[in-house]
């Protein structure tokens, strides 16, 4: 570390600051003393020295440090410890350990990651090849960020090459080489097993619902098995399965129905044939919801419209809904439409300028449903201003404006990730009224306008859930536009649709007045989480209150029943229960109110999907190709001491960090620490010699 003293005015200040200092101790110390001569001098120099390092912190004088560190290359031994390396990782694990020790003498620093970024490892000998799932672009990019900016030459991948989580890690870009030690066999196992099983997650009471499943085997042509599908125990349907090929591939549909309401557990299972590598492959569970009715949904339209067809995909993703989508320019029989019971009505460009639409307008709001204004070129803004209750607009008529999307991080109506949602300011712009914009009293804003890069107050996107009607407005039309270019920037959709999806969810989802609820956090959880029960209870006002006791029974499949009791408390409102097997649970949850004795029933599922099974053939073409696109090598553990070799005859040299920092002299501890010693010793020989 180096530094040096920067002044800000003229060196010939520093002599002024002396002669200050020795003024100030020779009129103090001019007097003939009581005490000696010599130790007189000694309070001058203390006095004038203290006077002039004072004067000399008035110049502002400034400090610049410049630090020097060495950054050493970088070396991270990355373990694949899926379930599906355990037999071929443990061998290699000794020749890794080897590795480690080599490169560590060599000077480079290693460090140790696995699929479980969680958990810390220092050790190989500590590694457990356990894991459930296998994603390797994701285990490369978390060493990618907790290594960003430091020198990091080298990753060692030990791994099979299974992938069944995330992407590819072969088309990821890093700034690394990546070394691939492959373990396993490539050799395809003599098996049957389900590679996958399609079904709806939703399905409604009564209706036929299709179950597909693929079967794949290797190495049994000529044999043949049955294929079943079970619920509860009771075999619903079979299926013959005849292997006439060695590599064998064959898709088969199961179409069956419930008229259960809830979620239903079916299992998918093939017969074991002699000689196969394992039967953990043959069977798979499926849960399909079975509801009993949709929220209805009507998209009136003026004429078509793009952004007509954007919502309709938005949606229709969304299985509990029914849309009906109407155009009043082409509709032949618009009272079937205002007849019908709706949860929500989305107006886009209605009511319009020509007043054609007024009528279905005035008879739709007659009922008192949700409503989410889409404004257009075409609409009334004179017309839909008393209409809605959420955002008044006083519009130049003809005028219209190009505004992007800024979300507003006070909004908390909806769980939103507002760094995910930053994109809005990449997509085009939506035309939109220009004019005063002015929300009405209970109405929050969920997006607001940005016009080329100047943030506005005026709200784009505004929601009121206060009253009887909840009322959504969107200032502008275009919505097509940013499904397109979100599309084109990260080949998703996913932030525009969960946006609307969630406002459209809010305004139709009928508003909860219990005083008593307890829900999961989640409708599926994987096996070996835990399964957590969010609480809430509320007073005659719908304030939250606490301290009271909560009986909690869980009912698995079996109609085995395990009680729980909690106290509901603000610092943790949550509930956890671990060690639940795969299956579909019910609960019941109650506890005693000044109305009484409140109770809530619900369900979830608890899912084990053995990811792990159902691929156990190494892929060494996949981590050829991650060596290849990253300038690394591909070797097996029996050549890992050649890998090794070439690494520390070619050591990258290690990396000179330098960083500088600039402050005012003052700013340093130890200078007051020094000031106050200086006036501390004066003061204390003077009171010893017996002056003040």
């Amino acid at each position: 570390m180096r530094s040096e003293l920067f002044l800000q005015t003229s060196p010939w200040f520093i002599l002024l600051c002396l002669l200050a200092g020795s003024a100030y101790a020779f009129f103090l110390y001019q007097p003939e003393p009581s005490w000696g001569k010599r130790l007189n001098a000694v309070l001058a120099v203390l006095r004038g020295t203290l006077v002039s390092v004072l004067c000399f912190l008035l110049l502002a004088p400034l400090v610049r440090t410049v630090q020097t560190t060495t950054d050493k290359a970088k070396v991270v031994l990355a373990v694949d410890n899926s379930q599906s390396t355990a037999a071929g990782g443990a061998t290699a694990l000794p020749a890794l350990e080897e590795a480690r020790r080599q490169l560590t003498a060599d000077g480079y620093e290693v460090s140790i990651e696995t699929l479980n970024a969680d958990a810390l490892q220092t050790e190989l000998d500590s590694v457990k090849f356990n894991g459930t799932q296998t994603n390797l672009a994701s285990m490369l990019s978390t060493v990618r960020s907790n290594f960003e900016g430091q020198n990091l030459t080298d990753v060692i991948l030990l791994s099979d090459g299974i992938v069944n989580q995330g992407l590819s890690p072969a088309y990821g870009n890093y700034p690394f080489r990546v070394h691939t030690v492959a373990i396993g066999d490539t050799i395809p196992k003599r098996d049957i097993l389900l590679r996958n099983v399609t079904a709806n997650r939703v399905a409604y009471m009564g209706n036929e619902f299709p179950i597909q499943v693929d079967v794949v085997a290797n190495g049994m042509a000529g044999r043949s098995t049955t294929l079943t599908l079970r619920q509860g125990g009771r075999v619903v349907a079979t299926q013959n399965v005849v292997l006439n090929r060695d590599d064998y591939f064959q898709s088969f549909t199961f179409t069956t129905a419930s008229n259960q309401k809830g979620v239903q557990h079916y299992t998918v299972e093939v017969g074991g044939i002699s000689g196969e590598s394992s039967t953990r492959n043959n069977r798979r569970e499926v849960y399909i919801d079975i509801i009993d009715g949709r929220e209805k949904i009507l998209l009136l339209g003026l004429a078509p419209h793009p952004d007509i067809k954007a919502l309709r995909s938005i949606i229709e993703q969304n299985e509990n809904y029914e849309l009906d989508v109407k155009l009043l320019t082409t509709a032949s029989n618009l009272n079937e439409m205002t007849d019908k019971a709706y949860d929500l009505v989305i107006f886009h460009q209605v009511p319009d300028a020509s007043g054609f639409g007024n009528e279905s307008v005035r008879r739709l709001m007659a009922k008192n449903t949700p409503l989410f204004f889409i404004l257009g070129n075409q609409s009334a803004i004179g017309a839909v201003n008393p209409l809605n209750r959420t955002m008044q607009i006083a519009a130049n008529p003809g005028q219209f404006d190009k505004v992007t999307g800024m979300f507003n991080t006070s909004f908390q109506l909806l769980n939103l990730d507002n760094q995910r949602l930053d994109i809005l300011a990449k997509l085009p712009p939506l035309s939109v009224p220009f004019g005063e914009y002015r929300l009405t009293p209970g109405s929050e804003v969920v997006l607001y306008q940005r016009v080329g890069s100047v943030a506005t107050t005026k709200p784009l996107l505004a929601i009121s859930t206060e009253g009887e009607r909840k009322v959504a407005v969107l200032a502008g039309e275009g919505i097509w536009q940013w499904r397109q270019e979100e599309f084109a920037l990260t080949e998703k959709q996913d932030v525009v649709d969960e946006l609307f999806q969630k406002v459209i969810q809010l305004l139709s989802v009928k508003e909860d007045k219990r005083k008593f609820r307890v829900y999961p956090a989640s409708a599926e959880f994987d096996a070996g989480d835990r399964v957590t029960f969010q609480t809430e209870i509320y007073n005659d006002i719908y304030e939250k209150i606490y301290g009271q006791d909560v009986r909690l029974d869980i009912t698995d499949e079996k109609g085995k029943i395990q009680n729980y009791t909690y106290t509901y408390t603000a610092e943790n409102p949550r509930f956890e229960i671990s060690g639940l097997p795969e299956g579909v649970y019910k609960y019941r949850a109650s506890a005693t109110l000044r109305s009484g004795l409140e109770q809530v029933r619900g369900q979830f599922v608890v899912t084990d999907t053995d990811l792990e099974a159902q691929n156990t053939t190494a892929d060494f073409g996949m981590l050829r190709e991650l060596s290849q696109r990253t300038g690394g090598r591909f070797v097996q553990p029996n050549t890992v001491s050649s890998l090794v070799q070439i690494m520390t005859n070619n050591r990258p040299p290690d990396r000179l960090n330098s960083s500088e920092q600039m402050a005012e002299l003052i700013q340093l501890k130890w200078l007051f620490f020094l000031l106050l010693i200086l006036a501390s010793l004066e003061w204390g020989l003077r009171k010893y010699s017996g002056s003040y």
